[in-house]
């Protein structure tokens, strides 16, 4: 089914945006700070994406569930918003490793 790749990435952004929400991790704790790591996260993995297209090793297989659209040669319309989950998630659980002691408590 295309665009089920791209529909679960969102969901799962969903979910993690949820878990933001409510401990207040990282965009409700601090929305510029978030943005700005996100944004340099996304950026730095889609010129590593460049790099790795261009030396022939990252090559786009197919798969019913994207949904066909490419921004560049190998590079699918969900590959940013994959990179952006990505970090935001990676934001997320560092938000959340700050906030537990060494005895996994929530502080």
């Amino acid at each position: 089914m295309p665009g089920l790749y791209l529909l679960a990435i969102l969901a799962a952004a969903g979910g993690v945006a949820a878990l933001d929400r409510r401990f207040r991790l990282a965009a409700f704790r601090s929305p510029r700070r978030t943005l700005l790591a996100v944004a340099a996260g996304t950026v730095f993995f889609l010129l590593w994406d460049a790099a790795g297209i261009a030396a022939g090793v990252f090559v786009k297989g197919g798969s019913d569930l994207l949904l066909g659209i490419d921004l560049a040669p190998h590079l699918p319309l969900e590959e940013p918003f994959f990179l952006a989950f990505l970090s935001y998630l990676a934001v997320v659980v560092w938000g959340s490793a700050l906030r537990t002691g060494s005895s996994g408590e929530v502080r």
